[in-house]
């Protein structure tokens, strides 16, 4: 495969919490932006930053440079790029970036091979703030040929770029994807629990935060969960139903290679029974709210 030239059109299928942010910074960057939403309302503001919004994933894909997905899971980022299928491109290069689990990457994988196109394994590390000012970290993996085609997509969605493989369909970015949120799940569900005690035992939440300052158990994202939580700020960067989903996807792919999960299955319970309660749509803080039977205080 010889080296391409970097993308100047890029067609950005899923403008959800993430997608719109690096739909928007896409087009900031310069590059001739395409962004296709399934809820055509969610993705027509883009068009004051210049972003083109067709009706069909086949419409935003025709031409091209490179593909970015970021959707719900790896079930619908394989039923819109089947939509797309008529008007992709062989050697089109697709830039994976949904949080879509290690299955799932293999049948997408497989979608790649049988159209002919250059897939790179990219999930993001981030939320709505970062995705919004462009400060992601993208983990990728994929050929060397063709890096250079997303070197201005990964830039412009991105703080830096870490590449960990040079084979997508090895998954090298998925695994990490899907270590760091492990961490970043359980770290949330640590904030809730210790918060929802704290309330229950009328213990002053600033008190813990004066006994851990400066010390090992300190935290800035702990510190900024639980002040959301405190406001009743529950604004989505990243929505409990949409956490659940992660939490699961860890689940399994821990159990393929062996390894007993027990608290970030244990999360996934609580992000349902959060949903259950209501809060599947506000941010995965919502985690505090299964610690109570009844109404939390």
């Amino acid at each position: 495969m010889t080296e391409q030239l970097p993308a100047t059109s890029v067609a950005v299928l899923g403008t959800g919490i993430m997608g719109s942010g690096m739909a928007r910074n896409l087009a900031r960057s310069g590059l001739d932006v395409r962004a296709w939403n399934r809820t055509r309302s969610k993705a027509e503001p883009l068009t004051a930053d210049g972003v083109r919004v067709p009706d069909t994933p086949a419409e935003a894909v025709d031409g091209a440079d490179a593909v970015l997905t970021i959707l719900y899971d790896g079930a619908a980022t394989l039923e819109t790029m089947r939509q797309a299928a008529p008007a992709l491109r062989p050697g089109t290069v697709w830039a994976q970036a949904t949080t879509a689990g290690l299955d799932a990457l293999e049948s997408l994988a497989a979608f790649a091979r049988e159209n002919d196109l250059a897939l790179i394994d990219s999930p993001v590390l981030g939320t709505k703030q970062p995705a919004e000012s462009g400060q992601l970290l993208v983990l990728a993996s994929g050929p060397n040929a063709v890096r250079p085609v997303v070197w201005p997509v990964f830039d412009a969605i991105g703080s830096r770029t870490v590449w960990v493989g040079e084979s997508a369909e090895e998954a090298a970015a998925t695994r990490l994807k899907l270590v760091l949120n492990s961490w970043v799940l359980n770290v949330t569900h640590g904030t809730a629990e210790a918060l929802a005690l704290a309330k229950g035992l009328g213990v002053d939440w600033q008190h813990f935060l004066d006994a851990v300052e400066g010390g090992p158990l300190d935290n800035g994202y702990m510190r900024a969960k639980s002040a959301q939580l405190l406001r009743g700020d529950l604004e989505p960067s990243f929505a409990t139903r949409t956490a659940e989903k992660d939490a699961r996807l860890i689940v399994e792919a821990g159990r393929r290679a062996g390894v007993r999960l027990d608290v970030t299955a244990a999360g996934a319970e609580r992000f349902r029974r959060a949903t259950g309660a209501g809060h599947g749509d506000e941010d995965m803080v919502a985690s505090y709210f299964a610690s109570f039977d009844g109404e939390a205080p």
